[in-house]
């Protein structure tokens, strides 16, 4: 069974830094694209970034361009986000989700993917 599980959130002042992880087991993640969604309350579920299985193709969300950093460790089977500069606007619950159809970035449709991890609460204060 192929599962994703996230971690590394956590409550952060306006500014500050925090790593999310996402660990796969049941297949390999240098097999498929990771991407993060997150989710504020009352919001829709929005794409944040993409890592292909080579790293070679990586894509973010115009909003968080500069600031997060998306990164994949294929013998660890996890993919980091790194998150800079980080405002009250990024304050979600972040998922990552991947399918084995999708070895590179397949776009932003929550939907589309069938290994969907339980999220991971990120909270910045003012």
């Amino acid at each position: 069974e192929v599962q994703l599980q996230a971690s590394g959130g956590g409550l952060v002042q306006a500014g500050g830094s925090l790593r999310l992880s996402c660990a796969a087991s049941g297949f390999r993640s240098a097999e498929v694209a990771i991407t993060w969604f997150r989710q504020a309350p009352e919001k829709e579920r929005e794409g944040v970034a993409c890592i292909s299985r080579s790293g070679g193709d990586i894509r973010y969300r115009e909003s968080v361009k500069g600031r997060f950093t998306i990164s994949i460790d294929s013998a660890k089977n996890t993919v980091y986000l790194q998150m800079n500069s980080l405002t009250p606007d990024d304050t979600a619950v972040y998922y990552c989700a991947a399918d084995p159809m999708y070895s590179v970035c397949a776009g932003y449709d929550w939907r589309q993917y069938e290994s969907r991890g339980q999220g991971t609460q990120v909270t910045v204060s003012s």
